[in-house]
Order: C-alpha cells, then sequence, then structure tokens
C-alpha cells in the first residue's frame, strides 16, 4: 500500500537548518516569527486553567516552547523533540527526533506543544493522529504553523516573473494548508474540541532580496521535492523583484510581506468535556426558549 505523498525533501531541510544555525551563531535577529508565536502561546497557554505533568516542546528551530514551559507552574518535567543535535539544556530532557514519527509511548504525556514545525512535514495527518495516541485522556495539542496566506505576494511575483520570462513557472514557495483543512485534520485525528484560528503578521522591508535573506537565514528556503533544480535565472529574478515593488510596495518605497499563523488546538478525548447533545434531546422548543409563536416548517410569518 503506498504511503502519503512525499512534498518535501526533509534531509535537505534539516540540512539547511543546520546551516542557518551556525550562521546565526546565537544571533536571533531572523526568528521574530518564532518568538511571535511563542509571545502568543504565553497567552493560549495561560488561560488553560489546569497542570500539565509532562509537557513537550515538537519540532521548532529554537526552544522556545521548552523554555517557556521549564518557566511555568503548570507543567511539571519538559521534553524537548528536537529536528537537530542540540546543546544540553539542564531545564528539560533534549532528544533529536525523526521528522516523521514521534517517539512517545502511547498516553505518555499530558501537552505537546509544536511552533512552526508542522507545515514541513510530509504526514501531516499522520503525525496528529501521532500526537493524538501520545497524550493522555484529556491531554491538550497546541500548535502553531505557516497558512495558506504565508508569503502570498512573493509567490505571485516568482510564479508571473517566472511565467514571463522562461514561458513557465515551477514550484518555489511551500504549499501552505488552509485554516479550515487544518480544523477538518484534526477532528479526522480524532482530536476532541478542535479549534483552529489565524493571524495574520505582515511584514516590511527595505526590499524583497531582503525578504529572501531573512528566509534563508530561518532555513526556510524551497525543499519542495518537485522543485526545480537549476538556479532562479538572473532575468527572471529581477522581473520578479519589479513586480513585487510595483505590486506590494508602500508609499515610503518598503514592501509587504505575509506570514499568516494558524494556531491549533486538541484535546484527547475524556469523559468530562463536553459533548453536543443527541438530536431530539432538547426539553424547550427554541421558539419557547426565544419567547415568540412557533412558526410550522414552510410558513412565511405574518
Amino acid at each position: 500500500m503506498s504511503g502519503p505523498p512525499v512534498l518535501f525533501d526533509r534531509d535537505l531541510a534539516r540540512l539547511r537548518l543546520a546551516r542557518a544555525v551556525r550562521a546565526a551563531d546565537g544571533d536571533e535577529g531572523a526568528a521574530f516569527l518564532l518568538r511571535r508565536a511563542a509571545e502568543d502561546l504565553d497567552d493560549r497557554l495561560g488561560a488553560v486553567l489546569r497542570r500539565f505533568e509532562v509537557g513537550v516542546d515538537l519540532g521548532g528551530a529554537l526552544p522556545l516552547a521548552a523554555a517557556h514551559m521549564a518557566g511555568s507552574e503548570q507543567v511539571g518535567s519538559v521534553l524537548r523533540l528536537a529536528p537537530l543535535d542540540e546543546p544540553r539544556d539542564p531545564r528539560w530532557e533534549t532528544v533529536a527526533a525523526p521528522d516523521e514519527s514521534v517517539p512517545l509511548g502511547p498516553e505518555s504525556v499530558d501537552l505537546v506543544i509544536s511552533l512552526l514545525w508542522l507545515q514541513g512535514v510530509n504526514d501531516l495527518p499522520g503525525m496528529l493522529v501521532q500526537l493524538r495516541r501520545a497524550l493522555r485522556p484529556d491531554g491538550l495539542f497546541l500548535g502553531c504553523m505557516a497558512g495558506g496566506a504565508t508569503l502570498t505576494e512573493l509567490r505571485q511575483c516568482l510564479t508571473e516573473a517566472e511565467s514571463e520570462v522562461e514561458g513557465g513557472a515551477s514550484p518555489r514557495v511551500f504549499p501552505f494548508a488552509d485554516v479550515r483543512d487544518l480544523g477538518a485534520l484534526l477532528q479526522r485525528a480524532g482530536f476532541a474540541l478542535p479549534v483552529t484560528d489565524a493571524d495574520a503578521v505582515v511584514v516590511r522591508y527595505a526590499d524583497p532580496l531582503a525578504l529572501m535573506r531573512d528566509l534563508r537565514a530561518m532555513g526556510a528556503t524551497n525543499t519542495l521535492v518537485a522543485r526545480r533544480r537549476t538556479p532562479l535565472r538572473r532575468a527572471t529574478l529581477i522581473r520578479a523583484l519589479e513586480i513585487y515593488a510595483e505590486r506590494f510596495s508602500d508609499p515610503d518605497g518598503r514592501v509587504r510581506a505575509t506570514f499568516e499563523l494558524v494556531w491549533l488546538s486538541g484535546w484527547a478525548p475524556h469523559d468530562s468535556q463536553q459533548k453536543p447533545l443527541r438530536p431530539g434531546s432538547a426539553r424547550m422548543r427554541l421558539a419557547e426558549a426565544l419567547g415568540v409563536p412557533e412558526q410550522p416548517a414552510g410558513d412565511k410569518p405574518g
């Protein structure tokens, strides 16, 4: 039986992320999106009034979720499943984990947090199923990933420029998932009380090349298996920069880049959780609750 389609070259993704980490050498200037997600995490997790004995930081270029959990009274012990080998931190246990599998036993943890990593997983439905199985009953999954509107400006400009100059276009930007599709995936994976919401972050750059430099510094350049293996032609790049400046620049000459952060949350099922009522189990008619006369179906109001 064939498996899920392989969209991303995960070996290349790890190589580029490792190169970006080495080049940064402690400078987290290009990690602004990850820091933004970590700031949002503070509000979202703080709104959950309960304690989690074992918390997991899944993926992410930096251990920001692990640091948040380690400094919170809501979480007991913390495990970091890192995409690369990392220096040891005494505040949590670190394990370099495979990309497409979760090395956690069934019902072994209470909380899983993932910041800006799941958008590069080939089998996202399978990954969500693994996470749900790893959670104890009434355990929480909380994830942030790049959504469908991410880099829409760059995608449009590269596609149009390549079509104009070379007579065709190749995939150069990730196919990010839509927020509604992600909600459906949570349900399919068996999560209870699934919730998704999106936040658009617009970043302004001096020029499109500055955006491309940031993407390289994030280790977030093109790792699609179907990518074109030859470098982008100079003429195509120049035309893409022209289109970007024409369509997505502000009066001061700076250009805009959109990053959509999609948050997903779901709980491992438990008897204590709220459940929808069975159809026909209501004890009061809607008209009675609203204090209005009941109108038979098909009749028009007077």
